[in-house]
């Protein structure tokens, strides 16, 4: 590729997604990447250049969006591209400030975002769309004409944290009521993560399947891509009912019938994101091209593959974890 080069800003660069985003696009001749976490020792930090390496807050840090902003200004972002559920939403709210400067946020909506990370909003979203099932917010309704066991979870939240499999009428009805808390009919079979892309106009171009055949920590670590047809279409359908313009990971699992139902959905890049790019689709160097406003493929296909992952080392002199900055942002807000 020739022409001027465009610099891009992951964060989060201290978990798999992140890793596995700045790998990507380091393999681009036309892209500089800056690697952002709040955690000087986040491996991802250590995979590009000293001088391309920068500490923010943590995302609960009132002044985490300034200093985000900040990088921004002392790199020369065109590009974001957050990878943590919880700074998503901080920077939707400002997509249209970092547009202003000259910087092009790589993530889903506001809209989107609000919908995939309420899981009551999301089943309501999808209802019709694909078999959902039965959710409520844990109370006295909640166990009426209820099939057990069922699941009990935190209404928003990221990951198996808070997840609850209640057996039994009287456990439920002993757990009282709590808006924040959903109960859920249990899905019995088979789980599948499903990476999406989406266009800037909603047109999907790619659901790539993923078995999940062993799990740590909530991250595949073995697993395979599969063509199912089902499931393809199944994850796409959410895809469009949530309004995606981005990546998201679309969590099924097989209801009672068998059928592809919705689990939730993680609107951002995927910790076994790895797999979806050796299999021939590469979400992060596709999704700076879409928000850089360049033709995409109609969609795309992928191959059939299988990974096992394991733990890779980077050595550095002890000096480095210290010379990792921290940008300060122009004014703190009151």
């Amino acid at each position: 590729m020739t022409g001027p080069r465009t610099t891009v800003l992951v964060t989060g660069v201290g978990g798999p997604a992140g890793v596995a985003v700045v790998r990507s696009l380091l393999a681009r001749p036309d892209l500089d990447v800056v690697a952002a976490d709040a955690d000087r020792y986040a491996s991802g930090l250590y995979l590009v250049p000293p001088d391309r390496r920068v500490l923010v807050p943590m995302a609960a840090d009132p002044v985490f969006a300034e200093a985000v902003d900040a990088a921004c200004q002392r790199f020369g972002v065109r590009v974001l591209i957050p990878t943590v559920d919880v700074e998503l939403p901080i920077l939707a709210r400002r997509r249209e400030r970092l547009a202003d400067a000259g910087v092009l946020l790589a993530a889903p909506t506001l809209a989107t975002l609000e919908t995939c990370l309420d899981k009551l909003a999301l089943a309501r979203a999808c209802a019709g769309v694909l078999p959902v099932p039965r959710t409520e917010p844990l109370g006295p309704a909640a166990v009426i004409d209820r099939q057990f066991p069922v699941i009990v979870k935190p209404r928003r939240g990221a990951g198996s944290r808070g997840i609850h499999l209640i057996e039994r009428a009287e456990q439920l009805a002993a757990l009282g009521s709590d808006e924040e808390q959903l109960v859920q009919d249990h899905l019995p079979g088979e789980e599948y993560s499903v990476d999406v892309l989406a266009g800037p106009d909603g047109r999907v171009i790619a659901a790539v399947p993923r078995s999940r055949l062993r799990v740590d920590s909530g991250v595949a670590i073995a697993g395979a891509t599969f063509h199912d047809v089902e499931l393809q279409q199944a994850a796409a359908a959410v895809a469009r009912a949530v309004g995606l313009t981005s990546v998201a990971n679309v969590q099924l699992r097989r209801d009672r019938a068998g059928r592809a139902a919705l689990l939730e959905v993680n609107p951002r890049f995927p910790g076994a994101l790895p797999l979806t790019i050796a299999a021939g689709v590469d979400m992060p160097c596709l999704v700076v091209d879409l928000v850089l406003g360049r033709a995409a493929p109609e969609s795309l296909d992928f191959r059939e593959l299988a990974v096992v992952r394991h733990l890779e080392d980077v050595f550095i002199a002890p000096t480095e974890f210290e010379a990792v900055a921290l940008p300060r942002p122009a004014a703190v807000p009151a």
